[in-house]
């Protein structure tokens, strides 16, 4: 899968590599591995690309006959499962003796359609195959690692723990990440203080944009904010902090003394300047009997998804609702 050692010349010229499953971000990593391989070889290598679907025996010869400039080409074949049922036959003969100078690219987008190709492909000697399968949880700090390591550096586990929370699940964001990382400490080990300098607002920035929604009475919004910020990977203790800041602020700015000047009071209640507006936008439904009622909603969420609740996704959607019903009281 992801932990694939570099390939070499001999493990993709004269064979034919698969590249299964749904997970885009592996599958494409593999297919540009293959190219950068055949390129290493021979920078003036042909490249080819062409969907299963358009695939005849006589187009896949054109696409892997030599050239004036270079006998190596590397013939990538996308959508396998959309193999047309008369171009089985070839495809299969000709992976099974694949010419030597070429580098066959097959890609399938995983699922059942056209799995009887791939089973005859799998029993193959010149077929290697790929899967690029969807990670689980426990997975992706490993495939962090793996991509620091891929860039030149390392990083402690509690650094890449870190930033899956900061960034999210998505492959190709985790990926840029461990680059920039890579890039600016090079051969180094990365610590979770690089990570948070570098990442530590953008979890934080989710669940403040939560909190802004529930603390405003919009309770469809604040839901799914909620849920993107969840499925994103953003931790449920950031969402509950970001809870009590909005809280603690709004209370600070009730009963802050009227007519104080805008940099007075915005030290007064504890946020930046650009954040009074939204404040002083959410005061106007909250009363300071209904902003106590709100911090300990807060607090007992907060004790929820530490230990004392099942589940921590409920508690979280319950404080939404409890927090605009609140606000409309």
């Amino acid at each position: 899968m992801w932990k694939a050692e570099p390939m070499r010349a001999e493990d993709v010229l004269g064979r034919v590599t698969l590249v299964t499953g749904k997970e885009e971000f592996l599958g494409a990593r593999t297919v540009d591995d293959v190219k950068a391989t055949v390129r290493g070889y021979d920078p003036e290598a042909e490249l080819a690309d062409s969907p299963a679907a358009d695939l005849t025996l006589a187009s896949l010869g054109e696409m892997a006959a030599p050239s004036l400039f270079s006998s190596i080409r590397c013939v990538v074949v996308r959508g396998l499962e959309n193999l047309p049922e008369e171009s089985v036959a070839g495809l299969l003969a000709y992976a099974a003796a694949p010419v030597d100078d070429v580098a066959l690219v097959l890609v399938h987008g995983g699922g059942q359609k056209g799995s009887g190709v791939l089973t005859k492909l799998r029993k193959l000697k010149t077929v290697t195959e790929h899967k690029s399968e969807e990670l689980r949880a426990s997975d992706f700090a490993s495939f962090v690692a793996n991509e620091v390591r891929r860039f030149g550096a390392t990083i402690e586990r509690e650094a890449a723990d870190f930033l899956i929370e900061a960034v999210g699940r998505d492959l190709r964001s985790l990926s840029g990440a461990a680059h920039q990382l890579a890039n600016d400490f090079p051969g180094e080990r990365i610590g979770e203080a690089q990570v948070r300098r570098y990442f530590g607002g953008r979890a934080e920035a989710k669940s403040f944009a939560v909190a802004d929604a529930a603390f405003a009475g919009r309770d469809r919004a604040a839901l799914e904010e909620l849920r993107w910020a969840l499925d994103s990977g953003t931790p449920a203790v950031l969402v509950t902090s970001a809870f009590a800041g909005s809280a603690r602020g709004l209370a600070r700015l009730v009963s802050a003394p009227r007519g104080m000047r805008e940099a007075d009071l915005a030290r007064e209640v504890g946020v930046p300047p650009w954040k009074l507006r939204t404040l002083r936008d959410q005061a106007r439904g909250w009363s300071e009997a209904g902003l106590g009622g709100a911090i300990r909603a807060v607090a007992q969420a907060d004790a929820d998804i530490k230990g004392a609740a099942s589940d921590a996704s409920y508690a979280l959607e319950r404080l939404v609702l409890t927090i605009t019903a609140l606000r409309r009281a």
